[in-house]
């Protein structure tokens, strides 16, 4: 067992567990934090994907260890119901989503893509969704609400 400190959604986190074991595991079921999701639990998938830094990562086979002093977002830490995020908002607006199951990781991956990059192509916001798996075929909408949220975010 070890202390493991870091930022999680802004505010200082500090859970005692075993160096080795999942950032997933600990969010989920340690912390209360449900939108990241299992999927495929070798990281290929994106339904679990939090953002580390500026970076979506797959918290399903990242050691709690690796997070130690980072700042960690999901998207509870996006936005809130009274104050959604741009890209809450636009998802919601361009009906961007069915089953809702892969959302979570795919807006991390879009948010992640806007803080390294504001003004995105739809090419770059291809690529940056390319990794993120969804089955019920929802990709051209979830590309034109980046896009919009993008639009949002440059006007503000």
């Amino acid at each position: 067992m070890a202390t493991i400190q870091f930022q999680l959604n802004g505010v200082a986190a500090s859970v005692d567990t075993d160096p080795d074991q999942a950032l997933l595991d600990v969010l989920r079921g340690r912390l209360g934090i449900t939108s990241p999701h299992f999927g495929c639990g070798a990281g290929e998938c994106g339904a679990c994907y939090v953002m580390v830094g500026d970076r979506a990562m797959a918290s399903c086979d990242m050691p709690m260890w690796s997070v130690a002093t980072k700042d960690v977002v999901t998207v509870e830490g996006l936005g809130a119901v009274e104050h959604p995020h741009p890209l809450q908002r636009a998802f919601i607006s361009e009906q961007a989503m069915q089953c809702g199951y892969c959302v979570s990781g795919i807006l991390i991956s879009a948010a992640a893509l806007l803080r390294r990059n504001p003004s995105p192509t739809e090419a770059d916001v291809r690529t940056a969704l390319d990794r993120n798996l969804c089955r019920c075929g929802s990709h051209n909408r979830m590309v034109r609400a980046v896009l919009r949220a993008a639009s949002e975010m440059a006007m503000s």
